[in-house]
């Protein structure tokens, strides 16, 4: 039997490599896509002259980024890469868990007070782009690829981010 064990798992990588090659959505591009768009509005933030009343709206937009991807990736993605047991994967999983403790007490800070009524703003937000860029840096590095690897079901996965997601941002857009 360890023999068709480990046929399964071979199969399972090699369809799950088929499927990030064929362009259809898996989780990592949707996580991706989200590294990217925060990074832009960071980018926008950071380079761009905006009035004190844009600068608040975009990040606001960065803090309700981050927010959900946050959330997806802690109710859905880890605990599905936790299961599928990605190699050397644990120590990862754990860093980024206590990093997003460490992003969210800035988004906190941020969506709590203002250009105008904060004079750490700039900083808080400069800080928080910081953080994002190491966080990204380490899962597009090293657990995206182990999670490719993994016989995880990244479509399917992906699927419920997705959906997940979809669901937050319209609860998020009914409250405002």
């Amino acid at each position: 039997m360890p023999t068709a064990s480990k046929h399964t798992t071979a199969q399972r990588r090699a369809a799950a490599r088929a499927r990030a090659k064929s362009g259809k959505d898996d989780a990592i591009k949707l996580l991706k896509a989200d590294h990217k768009e925060v990074s832009d509005l960071l980018e926008k933030y950071e380079n761009g002259r905006l009035s004190k009343d844009r600068k608040k709206a975009v990040a606001k937009q960065i803090c309700v980024a981050l927010t959900v991807h946050a959330q997806i990736e802690e109710e859905i993605f880890y605990p599905a890469a936790r299961e599928a047991s990605i190699r050397d994967g644990e120590d990862l999983l754990d860093e980024a868990e206590v990093e997003h403790g460490s992003l969210k007490q800035l988004v906190a800070a941020i969506e709590n007070n203002s250009p105008e009524s904060d004079e750490l703003f700039d900083a808080r937000v400069k800080v928080l782009g910081e953080y994002v860029k190491h966080h990204v840096k380490e899962e597009e590095n090293e657990l995206f690829p182990k999670a490719r690897k993994s016989d995880m079901d990244l479509e399917e996965v992906g699927a419920r981010l997705a959906a997940r997601k979809d669901e937050l941002m319209r609860g998020l857009k009914g409250d405002a």
